[in-house]
């Protein structure tokens, strides 16, 4: 149990020492963003993920074996609009990936003007779920996800990948003693899952309890606390801003 709650604290409040300095606790942050922007897309724009594509991906099979309420057209834009946001990403990483603190502002400011050109066609559109309004939100959004998840792949931080948890709880299983692993970490990997599943409890509630934009204004505040939180913590040229070898 104390290796468990150390696990979990030092993920939330990283040692003085560590490598990765307050990187863990910015990707947490950045996974609770993925969960709120899951919950307001499957809820307003309908069966369509703009973060998990492994939903995206099953959504099409259905959408073509002719299940109602899910359409190819929405799959194949978040499908393809993720991509080209991880290929934006995957760019950015590969010029300023030398400087992890400067990448995570470059990609945290993208990813806040794509969540404010959202909530301000959330709120001029009459129905954001229907029409062309939808799959420009499914575009932006994803395109957004996409270079998240580009960053944080780049950024290699154990465990704290942002969007894909199916490894991240199968590691918590197949890596204990139980099971002869090596270490389960489940105190780190069970703080990450908790993570998207507060951000999409939290964005659900704001759709059906407050309004439909409420999700994606909250997504925004996120991401420029982070961005303004992670540019203080990196102008002095922390030793964490340089990738580990």
């Amino acid at each position: 149990m104390n290796t468990f709650l150390t696990e979990a604290w030092r993920t939330i409040v990283p040692a003085k020492d560590d490598k990765n300095g307050p990187l863990a606790p910015i990707l947490l942050a950045l996974t609770v963003v993925t969960g709120l922007v899951d919950a307001f897309s499957y809820l307003v724009l309908g069966h369509v993920f703009v973060a998990n594509m492994t939903g995206n991906v099953v959504f099409l099979a259905f959408a073509l074996a002719g299940a109602p309420g899910f359409s190819v057209v929405a799959s194949l834009a978040a499908l393809g609009a993720f991509s080209v946001g991880a290929l934006v990403g995957g760019r950015l990483g590969a010029a300023f990936g030398h400087d992890r603190g400067r990448l995570l502002v470059i990609v945290g400011t993208l990813e806040a003007l794509f969540a404010a050109v959202s909530v301000l066609v959330v709120s001029v559109a009459h129905n954001p779920g229907s029409g062309g309004a939808r799959y420009i939100l499914i575009v932006i959004l994803s395109l957004s996800m996409g270079a998240q998840n580009a960053t944080a792949r780049r950024l290699a931080v154990p465990d704290l990948t942002t969007t894909v948890l199916t490894l991240t709880i199968t590691g918590i299983s197949a890596d204990s003693r139980l099971a002869r692993g090596g270490g389960s970490k489940a105190g780190r990997r069970l703080v990450s899952a908790s993570s998207m599943f507060v951000g999409a409890l939290i964005g659900a509630l704001f759709v059906l309890k407050v309004s439909r934009v409420a999700a994606v204004v909250l997504a925004l505040a996120v991401l420029c606390a982070l961005v303004v939180f992670t540019a203080l913590l990196s102008r002095s040229d922390p030793p964490w801003v340089t990738p580990p070898p």
